[in-house]
């Protein structure tokens, strides 16, 4: 009985407990991976000014994050192949839990929380087979690996959550191995998609682009909240034959696929590198390009904005995006006008998360 009581009066207390939320983590808007001038790896917290709040150290170098939809809490992945990803307390500013991908797998470097943020879903590779995985683990049971599912192809790189826990991967279609290295192994091949999947990994809808362009790598994702999904291509041939590397899609319709002209789609080096929807625009970078091209909603070309090495992109709450480059730089995108916020000694790597 004494136990009974002593159980409930712990589990009464740490209900009526409060709940931190990123607030505690100094409310930043965005989390960004970057190269520090000593040659170490941080992940950092920034401002919706894109200065720095926090900073965790990594051991290696990172990609992408996923922030926890209430929690001050992320998971930092390391660039494909990569074999950790960490947890950490952004309130307190502590790794709380290593992630290890399992025998015979890697990450690629991206993940999404579902279930209203109790599952941890990350994109990998089946390294004997090539075939694409995504890891489930449970934050409620201390990010304990519960499970596993196709990703609908090969080489899944980017996963967003979308409304009802619909899980939408990046199948880039190239096949890697770690003991290759970054070296791309199925280029004759590839297939690539991208695959609206159920929470329990249940293939709701599948996209494949025609065959002519079966070599433009379908890498990273945004989605707006009418549940249009906005996709960024890698072009895997001569890039001086430029294709379109953006494209649009709402389930149950076509794809769009956005043209620039043709000047503009050389410049871009048949690479995007990252992508971001303000709501009515869509916005992609090529760091190899040094360009941030901005599109409609119908896939027309609006306004180019020139910055060496830009990558990093994300929406702004109010409207607009915010850029980073390798460079050091951070810039406010408000409109076609690029405005430089902020330049340090940092190399802020591919991708800019923004929180909630």
């Amino acid at each position: 009985m004494q136990n009974r009581r002593r159980f409930l009066t712990t589990a009464l207390a740490a209900a009526t407990l409060p709940r931190l939320g990123w607030a505690d983590a100094g409310a930043p808007s965005f989390l960004a991976a970057a190269r520090e001038p000593d040659g170490a790896f941080a992940l950092f917290g920034l401002s919706r000014t894109a200065t720095p709040i926090f900073r965790i150290p990594l051991p290696g170098r990172g990609h992408a994050a996923a922030a926890h939809p209430l929690a001050p809490e992320a998971v930092a992945f390391a660039r494909r192949p990569g074999h950790f990803a960490l947890v950490i307390d952004c309130a307190q500013g502590q790794i709380t839990h290593h992630l290890s991908a399992p025998d015979g797998r890697h990450f690629y470097g991206h993940g999404a929380f579902i279930a209203d943020g109790d599952i941890l879903c990350t994109t990998e590779n089946e390294i004997d087979t090539g075939a694409g995985r995504i890891g489930l683990w449970s934050r409620r049971e201390e990010y304990r690996r519960i499970g596993e599912f196709s990703s609908g192809g090969i080489g899944p790189h980017d996963i967003l959550r979308l409304d009802g826990d619909v899980l939408a991967i990046a199948n880039g279609g190239i096949r890697t191995h770690p003991a290759h290295g970054r070296d791309k192994l199925n280029l004759e091949t590839m297939r690539p998609n991208f695959s609206y999947l159920s929470a329990n990994g249940e293939i709701l809808e599948q996209v494949e682009l025609t065959p002519d362009l079966r070599h433009d790598s379908i890498r990273h994702l945004a989605a707006s909240a009418d549940g249009t999904l906005a996709f960024a291509m890698q072009w895997q041939r001569d890039v001086a034959d430029p294709v379109p590397l953006l494209g649009l899609h709402k389930r149950g319709n076509p794809v769009i696929l956005a043209h620039a002209d043709l000047a503009e789609a050389i410049a871009m080096q048949g690479y995007a590198g990252s992508i971001a929807i303000d709501g009515t625009r869509i916005a992609i970078t090529s760091p190899r390009g040094g360009r941030v091209q901005i599109y409609d909603r119908s896939g027309n070309l609006q306004a180019v904005q020139r910055r060496a090495d830009a990558c990093g992109i994300a929406p702004c709450a109010d409207g607009g995006f915010v850029v980073t480059d390798g460079l050091g730089g951070t810039w406010s995108l408000t409109g076609n006008r690029l405005q430089a916020s902020s330049k340090s000694d940092l190399a802020w790597d591919n991708h800019l998360i923004a929180i909630g």
